[in-house]
This record gives structure tokens, sequence and C-alpha cells, in this order.
């Protein structure tokens, strides 16, 4: 099931009783946070404030705070469906159809490929208002306050959408804004993500000003894969449509040469100055730490457009587990068919809330040759934002990597310190504090897979403990003669 807009994903949420409704007043500083982050931690509903001071536009925020939620979101009943939908697409091209069947059910295929790609029209709900120049304000929309040390209020769940300024290639991503006042904001682009390269390549260029437009509030498949990690020259809408499998509607922006998906809540139009840099921060972010005062770019706004009565979307992160976490579970199903194609020995990968994403990746594998360990985790440190793993621990394809019981068990049990462990320096998250020099650091990969004659080993490895077959099945038939 695909989704128009973000108000079919709620309508749908809430036949499923997924949707709290609250209509006593709340305030945008810290209350709607506090609210948000209690509900997170304890599995809660998507919650819509319908009575914000100040303020007569609702906000929602915890649209995909649960794995059920985030794969509904997704069209998909379990996040593992993804994994699966994303093989059945890569099969399309990486096997070549030889039967005739074959090769009329590829074409087919491909053209289903096809009618999913972004689709211009000429009139969108995003644009029933239209405010220009002076007359658009960036306060018209309660961006949140979301802890107490917060450099000010924030668009927390924005999709940003530039162009590279030689190709002209589209770059949607979430990046979130500090408001500075009614017609200017900060703009986080990190220096990894290719927002920053965007304009990187216009300071390069010594462009006068730089086009960008921020869509608040589009179906969930396009506000969910503005947080996908794809690589530079590949299109996030395109990629939404192919999930929802059907086109994502677009249209082109009033005041800046930049379409955004036509059924948004609001849409900022804009531009940033390649070199203007200005204060931001600090954020409380999903670290569970705040981010500090650094200088980013400044967005000027020239445009606001939205719905009549728009609806306006947040998330809100901190001490993990936060939203993104369940976010970040879909990207990560959705990753492993792509890192297996480039590493088929890769059984499966867990990046779990405690390693914040990037911190820590958790790696199951079929070993077969020496060195083969560190192989892998040199290959995954090198592909894409993959660079900032701060940790790798690679683990047998018997073990279950979803389980951090038993990686934790695996991990003291398996490793010889002196041996198994690999310390390695490279690119690291501009939001890791550990590091003595920003944006630059250490990495330490963990081998924590048996090691045997392979592996140049002289001394025997003792078996797992595991029952045998026949008195398992034995016991099971007679359980409840013992009284269970």
């Amino acid at each position: 099931m695909s989704y128009k807009d973000l108000r079919e994903f709620i309508s749908f949420l809430d036949s499923k009783n997924q949707v709290q409704y609250i209509d006593a007043p709340v305030s945008r500083d810290l209350e709607i946070s506090e609210i948000t982050d209690r509900a997170v931690k304890s599995g809660g509903p998507v919650l819509y404030f319908r009575n914000v001071e100040g303020f007569t536009i609702p906000v929602v925020t915890n649209l995909f705070g649960t794995h059920q939620r985030m794969a509904w979101a997704l069209g998909v009943e379990n996040t593992d469906d993804l994994t699966q939908k994303v093989r059945d697409i890569l099969g399309i091209v990486k096997t070549a159809p030889e039967s005739m069947l074959d090769k009329l059910k590829a074409l087919k295929d491909m053209a289903n490929l096809a009618r999913t790609q972004p689709k211009r029209i000429s009139s969108a709900p995003c644009q029933e208002i239209v405010k220009i120049g002076q007359d658009a304000d960036l306060n018209y929309l309660p961006h949140l306050t979301c802890w107490p040390m917060d450099g000010g209020r924030y668009i927390t769940l924005p999709l940003v959408i530039s162009k590279e300024p030689s190709s002209g290639k589209r770059n949607v991503g979430i990046y979130r804004m500090q408001i500075y006042d009614s017609h200017t904001a900060g703009m986080h682009w990190q220096s990894h993500k290719v927002g920053a390269s965007h304009y990187r390549s216009g300071e390069q260029q010594k462009l006068p000003k730089m086009e960008v437009a921020i869509a608040l509030g589009s179906d969930p498949v396009t506000i969910w894969t503005g947080a996908l990690p794809l690589p530079p020259d590949m299109d996030e809408i395109a990629v939404s449509g192919v999930l929802r499998n059907s086109s994502v509607e677009m249209i082109k922006c009033k005041t800046v040469d930049l379409e955004v998906p036509a059924h948004s809540e609001a849409v900022l139009e804009g531009y940033v100055i390649p070199g203007e840099l200005k204060e931001e921060g600090p954020f409380g972010d999903h670290t569970g730490y705040y981010s500090l005062e650094d200088d980013y770019p400044v967005f000027h706004l020239t445009a606001l457009t939205h719905r009549r009565q728009p609806i306006y979307p947040a998330t809100v992160v901190g001490r993990p587990p936060s939203e993104d976490f369940f976010m970040g579970k879909a990207v990560e199903r959705l990753m492993l068919p792509a890192l297996q194609l480039t590493l088929p020995e890769v059984v499966d990968i867990n990046m779990p809330a405690e390693g914040v994403f990037h911190n820590l990746v958790i790696v199951s594998m079929k070993k077969e040759y020496p060195g083969h360990t560190r192989k892998v985790m040199n290959a995954i440190w090198g592909l894409g934002l993959m660079m900032l793993a701060k940790g790798i621990i690679i683990v047998d394809d018997t073990v279950n990597v979803q389980d951090l019981s038993e990686v934790a068990w695996r991990v003291t049990s398996n490793i010889n310190p002196d041996t198994d462990l690999v310390i390695t320096e490279g690119p690291v998250d501009d939001l890791d504090h550990a590091s003595p020099t920003p944006k630059y650091g250490s990495k330490l990969g963990i081998d924590a897979t048996k090691k045997t004659a392979l592996d140049g080993r002289e001394r025997i490895w003792p078996p797992d403990i595991i029952m045998s077959e026949e008195i398992k099945l034995l016991v099971t038939s007679r359980w409840s003669e013992y009284g269970f």
C-alpha cells in the first residue's frame, strides 16, 4: 500500500488505533518534546497536538516511532519484507533472463519501474496558499524547542532539496534547521552529506547564491527516503517512487528553479549564499548528547507555500532509542541486499540503537580464507557513509546479530585482544565528540569469529554446547508430563 500524502498515512494509522489526539493546550517549547520522548520510549502512539499555544496549525510527532508503524509507512507488514523487495528489484538488473517467459517478465518489471519515476504536475495542494517575499515568515509555523540547552527553535523533519551546481543532479536529505528570525535559518549540512558537497561546489564556482527548497510533511515513504545514505548520483525521489510502486508527483516552486513533492503540507523556498556562515546550535542530538555550536550555511526565505490547513510534522531525537532509531532500522534492512551485492559473504547486519546508527555495526559472515574478516571490515569502511562507522564487530554466519546478548557472549568469549582487534583511522561523523580532532578519528574492528587453522591457529577451538536433536524432541513430546 502507498499513501498519497501524510494525511492518508495518519488516517490509516488512526484506523489501527495508533493516533493519540491531544486537545489540551501545549507549548512548542520543551513540552511537546517531553511528551514525545516519553511516548517513543514506551512504544506509544502517534501524537497529534491540536492545540499548540499561539498557533492554529497542529503538530504531529512520533509518526515512525515503532517497527510496525515504520513498516506500515513503507507499505509492508514487516521491515524485513523491505529486504526481499529490494532483492527482487536488484534481481531485475543482476540476472539476465534466459527463457522467453523470463524475458517477458523482465520487460514487465522494467516497465513497472519506469512508471514509478517522478511526475511533474501543474497545480498542487502544497501551493494552495502562496506567500512571497516579506509576506513569507518562518515564524508562521510551530517549530519546536526540543531540549533545555538548544540554541533556539528547530525544523527537525525537513526534506531539504538542492541541486549540484554543475550536473543539476538533485539531492533530498533530512538536515535540521535552526530558526534565526522570520527570514533566515541555519542549514545543518554535515561535512560528509551530499548537501554539503553541493554547497562546497557552489563555493568553488563562486556562485552568488544556491537555490534550496524545504518540503514539510510529504508522504511517509518520501520523508523516510530523505534519510537514506544513497550514492550522490541516485535521486531520492525516484527511489521513493520505486518503493511506493507509484510516481511521486512533483510541482515547480514559485521563486526557485526546484521541484518539491506536490502533496507536502508546506514548502519553504529560498537560497544559501556560498561562503556565508553563521553559528548554529547547540542542539540535543540523536547521539544523546548536545551537538555544540559550529558555523553552518544560512538559508534565506523567499517564499512560503502551504495547504489551506497544514499539519506540521516534527521529530524529537535524544538519548536512544528515539524515533530516528526505527527509521534507521528500516534503512538497515534496505541496505542489506545492496551490501551483499558487493560482499556476498555477509549474512546479516545489525546497527543497534545504542550505537546511534553509525557508531556500531555488527556483521555476521561466512569466513572462507585467511584475512577474510579484515577484508570485510575494510570494505565496509570504504562504502559511502559507512566510512563513519566507529566500531565494526564481525561474528560467524551462525550467530544471530539481532540478539545483542548472543553477540556480547560471542565477543567476550571469542576475542584475543592482542590479535583480534583492528585499530585504524579515518573520517568520523561531525557529531562525534570523542575524537580529539573534529571529523577525523580512530575506529575499532573486532574479529569475534571462531579461530581455526584458517587463521593460523594450532590450538583446538571448543565446540558450542548444544543438546542432541533426539533428546530435544523427546523432551518436547513429554513436556506436559513434567507438570509444565
